[in-house]
């Protein structure tokens, strides 16, 4: 299984490289998420940004130094206003795609760093869903759908156990059910899980995954919370 025999795989071209969106964009499209979803949602951060800028400078008159303290203030001031910003626009990220079709693939693939997923790789009729999640913990099967997801989750897994013989296969259903994983959570839950294979097992797996392919199914658009910072697309 974790053999040496490597494949040559041809490098994207740079013209087909998706364009990373502006800082300043992303900050404008969770403004506006942030808003639709809590509207005095702003004026609860301005608000957290005059009481701590004015804390500052009361406690630098005390120390006969109100000017000084207030400049000193001013950064503190602002990043715990925008700690709450981000609260929200995570709240309102999550809140814009809940429900829909595809809103756990949209989270997972939200992950930056040390998952790989493949979305919608087995679909039925009734759009119930599983996606391939590829990781240190081994292969991930996250299903979101209604009553037909057990089927399809067995199905994969049985392909997985075939493909990758004696590669952990952890399975995670999205939803609001005792055993389930709310889409809020999803993140969590899968940095959480138990650590199976080393770095050089891992590339073995997502090299012989690449030939496995998925099928192509349009996901929920919208920045995505990753921990507390609004999050890039």
């Amino acid at each position: 299984m974790f053999g040496r025999k490597k494949k040559n795989v041809e490098a994207p071209a740079k013209g087909d490289a998706p364009k990373k969106q502006s800082q300043l964009a992303v900050v404008k499209d969770a403004y506006k998420l942030v808003k639709k979803n809590s509207p005095l949602a702003v004026i609860w951060c301005l608000l957290v940004f005059a009481l701590v800028l004015t804390f500052g400078v009361i406690i630098g008159n005390n120390l006969g130094h109100p000017i000084y303290a207030g400049f000193i203030t001013l950064p503190v001031a602002f990043l715990a206003a925008f700690f709450l910003f981000t609260r929200y626009a995570n709240v309102a990220a999550y809140a814009s795609i809940e429900g829909q079709i595809g809103a756990g693939a949209s989270v997972l693939m939200s992950i930056r760093r040390g998952f790989v997923t493949t979305p919608a790789v087995n679909v039925n009729r009734d759009q119930d869903m599983v996606h391939r999640v590829s990781g240190k913990a081994g292969i991930i099967l996250v299903g979101e759908g209604g009553f037909g997801v057990k089927t399809l989750m067995q199905d994969e897994r049985r392909k997985m156990e075939r493909f990758l013989s004696g590669v952990p296969v952890t399975e995670v259903v999205v939803g609001d059910g005792q055993g389930q994983v709310t889409v809020r959570k999803l993140q969590k839950h899968l940095k959480k899980l138990p650590k199976k294979l080393n770095t050089v097992q891992l590339r073995e797996v997502r090299a012989r995954l690449r030939s496995v392919g998925g099928l192509n199914m349009p996901m929920p658009k919208g920045p995505m919370p990753t921990n507390q910072r609004i999050p890039r697309r």
